[in-house]
């Protein structure tokens, strides 16, 4: 079913679109900014923002109107002629009453808790988009404004706490004494989480998370954090890309490491949430009193009943020397950053429904999902979305992997270097003693002789063993390392070529400019390895 907007043709616009100043207690954002309105006007719609609406996050109306925007002064007749109503909470019940037959409103509804507004949304005749439904699938990143408020919250609640803790977030070694990182603990490591991880690490504190889904271990230590888990084979992966609830087997091992963690732990930053059900217990009271004097408690979860048994929503509170921050609507602290992301994917809301016309097409998946209210009747719940896929079966190790190992030389071979070794010092003895090693003689330079073979098979015995138990992964940068050796290698070779004018082209003289010709290929082929390692390295 598809409901098209009749087009709005006063002006040569296509649609008028309102955004009412918000009225709920602490809101301070505005669901349009200067710079979004522009980009909607360019999409060739009417925009009427309400005269004071964006004062609260610090944009004039003066802004507004040098972007073309109509400033509304009533708002009871802007909402009665409004195709297209954009919010950031809630409509109120004059608002609801106020609106046309047809019109949309898209806000943040809260379907899941707000079942009697949904009902007077279906008898207004007016269509509600919720969008804290967006699906979490790739084509919707754009309009999740979930995630994006998540976000800021996440990194919000990071600066609640250090705000609140009596010491440094990093260490410092200073002369006056050295100064402990503070530990953070973050339940739940999805979009607030990871936010927070991000913003705890850049202070420089140490990060623990835990997730029950395992997919987030990844995600977790690539921040730099150190992923917890339990000894129980059980994942919390939902549909929708949202957590599910676990087994009271996992929630038992979840509490007893979260009792260990609460006596090493100076900040936890509680996260987890479970769509349309109250916020689960995961703090309880006796982890807080194992907390050390000082510590600090952040629960993202308030507007929800609160992941922690002593968090008082809207409020802070302390309880045995531990700060319990219930802080409601962390967004609207930050509200200038958080007003421009919501506007900006109201925006791309508009677009997905229709550039020239919003339209609701209840095929779409999108679409559907963040519908609640449609042509007088209540569409929420959407159908259940698939269940994640199985984790795939981790692959086996390839037989390519193997051969990186480090291979032992044959037995034969080193019992063959072994016994020509032994043999070459005996001739050695027996010439020496036999012989004598008068300069000149015979027996002196078959004793030299002997002494150079000797010196150049235990060479050859030395870098055999080496190189043959590096591994072959290593084999490309030790290249690019032995240029020291190769030096050493030139170095004789000079000193034995250097004979050429004194005894002529011999067979040493020969075999060392020949060692100096290998080596010089061995350094010139090590700087090109090092060079090539090296741009690896290179950004941009």
């Amino acid at each position: 079913m598809v409901l098209s907007l009749r087009p709005f043709t006063s002006q040569g616009r296509h649609v008028l679109i309102t955004i009412p100043t918000e009225t709920a207690p602490g809101e301070t954002r505005v669901a349009a900014t200067p710079d979004s309105a522009a980009k909607l006007l360019k999409l060739g719609h009417q925009v009427t923002v309400q005269a004071g609406a964006g004062a609260a996050a610090g944009f004039s109306d003066a802004a507004y109107r040098d972007a073309g925007v109509t400033l509304g002064t009533d708002i009871a007749s802007d909402l009665a002629a409004a195709d297209l109503v954009l919010k950031v909470r809630t409509p109120t019940d004059e608002e609801i009453a106020g609106m046309k037959r047809g019109a949309i409103v898209a806000a943040f509804l809260r379907p899941a808790s707000n079942a009697e507004m949904l009902d007077k949304l279906a008898a207004a005749g007016v269509t509600g988009l919720s969008l804290e439904s967006v699906p979490r699938i790739t084509r919707a990143q754009s309009i999740d404004s979930l995630s994006a408020m998540a976000n800021i919250a996440g990194y919000r609640a990071v600066i609640e706490a250090a705000n609140s803790f009596g010491r440094f977030m990093g260490g410092q070694m200073t002369a006056a004494g050295m100064l402990p990182p503070a530990k953070v603990l973050i339940i739940g490591a999805g979009v607030a989480g990871l936010a927070a991880l991000g913003a705890a690490k850049s202070l420089g504190a140490i990060v623990r998370a835990f997730d029950t889904r395992s997919a987030t271990k990844e995600q977790v230590e690539s921040l730099g954090g150190e992923f917890l888990t339990v000894e129980l084979e059980e994942t919390g992966e939902g549909a929708g890309g949202y957590a599910r609830e676990m087994s009271e087997a996992f929630i038992e091992a979840e509490f007893a490491l979260f009792r260990e963690q609460a006596e090493q732990v100076d900040i936890v930053i509680t996260t987890a949430l479970i769509p349309g059900k109250p916020a689960p217990k995961l703090w309880l009271r006796d982890m807080v009193e194992r907390m050390k004097p000082g510590s600090v408690v952040v629960d993202l979860a308030g507007e929800q009943g609160g992941n922690c048994e002593c968090t008082t929503p809207g409020e802070a509170v302390t309880v045995d020397g531990v700060k319990v921050l219930g802080y409601l609507n962390l967004p609207s602290r930050m509200p200038d950053t958080a007003s421009s992301l919501y506007a900006n994917i109201l925006v791309n809301l508009v677009k997905h429904l229709g550039a020239e016309a919003p339209k609701i097409d209840m095929s779409d998946e999108i679409t559907r999902a963040i519908t609640v209210t449609h042509d007088g009747a209540v569409t929420w719940p959407p159908p259940t979305p698939p269940a994640p896929p199985a984790p795939a079966p981790k692959p086996a190790k390839p037989v390519a992997a193997a051969a990186e190992e480090p291979v032992e030389a044959p037995a034969w071979l080193d019992s063959l270097m072994i016994a020509g070794g032994l043999l070459l010092v005996a001739v050695w003895v027996w010439l020496r003693f036999t012989w004598g090693a008068e300069p000149g003689s015979a027996g002196g330079e078959a004793l030299a002789f002997v002494q150079h073979l000797t010196v150049f098979v235990m060479a050859c015995f030395v870098g055999w063993q080496v190189i043959w138990n590096v591994s072959p992964a290593l084999h490309t940068p030790l290249m690019a390392v032995t240029n020291a050796i190769s030096g050493i290698i030139i170095l004789g070779g000079l000193l034995t070529g250097g004979a050429v004018g004194e005894g002529g082209m011999t067979p040493a003289v020969m075999l060392g400019l020949l060692a100096v010709l290998l080596a010089m290929i061995n350094v010139a082929g090590g700087f090109l390895v090092t060079h090539r390692m090296l741009a690896m390295f290179r950004r941009g």
